[in-house]
């Protein structure tokens, strides 16, 4: 099985997990994506464009995705094939054991605009401050002292063998990006063998919390550039979904939080009750 993934450790590390899922030989197909070359991305494409590239060439047989990363809709002839058990799906606070530990005016490092939003929401004192570069770029920055904290995804802390660097888990704080923690496996649609291998080692609950939150972005038009949040966790025979759309100054949000028994459903009407409370305005104000 040949398996398409970005170079970066995080990449690399999340592709040799699903190697040792998959069993017997691996080969690791190291893709260089448009995301790759650019201080900053303007669109999820360009995570995954080259990677999808190399599945329809022939050149991989399964691509695996930060689920966080990938764009609600996959283009004509491929598809979502699974996804393994879904690690941490929280944002963790770098360098301080709180969020009220900082002080007025500490300097937080992220580029998320959906983290800008919630920190803002929770403390409009704090300074936020643009990083970016990888995980190890990124704390080597709070070591140098140009931030006093980070927020970084917990999972990618984890995968990396750093929780060292966690001072707390933002579990109440900030609802995570759609499919944080996940990783989504792709493949053709006409390949048949690289589907069935991915379903072998896919967890049933997270293919059906992924859906679900996918589903809510998709009907809320959301991006990359979009201050969105959605967690799904398995409640009883079902899901229970938490929400939330704001403003990348923290000026306004909403949040919804509702429970249903089929994943895409569940999303689309979060989605709706979403949109009837004031999120259009709000997602158009990023736009």
């Amino acid at each position: 099985m040949r398996i398409a993934t970005r170079g970066s450790a995080l990449a690399l590390a999340q592709a040799r997990s699903v190697a040792a899922l998959l069993g017997g030989e691996a080969e690791l197909v190291e893709v260089v994506t448009s995301g790759d070359r650019r201080r900053a991305v303007a669109d999820k494409r360009e995570w995954v464009a080259e990677i999808e590239d190399a599945l329809a060439a022939g050149r991989a047989d399964l691509a695996v995705h930060s689920a966080k990363d990938v764009p609600a809709e996959l283009p004509e002839g491929f598809a979502v094939a699974g996804a393994p058990p879904r690690g941490a799906p929280w944002d963790a606070l770098c360098g301080a054991p709180s969020l009220d530990a900082l002080p007025a005016g500490a300097r937080v490092g992220t580029s998320s605009l959906r983290r800008m939003a919630a920190l803002r929401a929770a403390r409009p004192d704090l300074e936020l401050v643009p990083v970016r570069g990888n995980v190890d770029t990124r704390l080597r920055k709070l070591a140098d002292g140009e931030v006093d904290a980070l927020v970084l995804a917990l999972a990618g802390l984890e995968r990396l063998g750093r929780t060292d660097a966690v001072g707390c888990v933002l579990a109440d704080e900030i609802v995570p990006a759609a499919g944080q923690g996940t990783l989504l496996l792709e493949a053709r649609l006409d390949d048949g063998e690289a589907r069935e291998a991915a379903a072998g080692i896919t967890d049933h609950d997270t293919l059906r919390a992924l859906t679900c939150e996918r589903a809510l972005v998709r009907a809320l038009g959301a991006d990359c550039h979009t201050p969105v949040g959605a967690h799904a966790a398995v409640e009883g025979e079902g899901l229970r979904l938490r929400a939330f759309v704001g403003r990348v100054d923290g000026s306004a949000w909403v949040r919804d939080e509702m429970s249903g028994p089929d994943p895409e459903t569940l999303g689309c009407e979060v989605a709706r009750r979403l949109l009837a409370a004031g999120a259009r305005e709000l997602l158009e104000d990023v736009a």
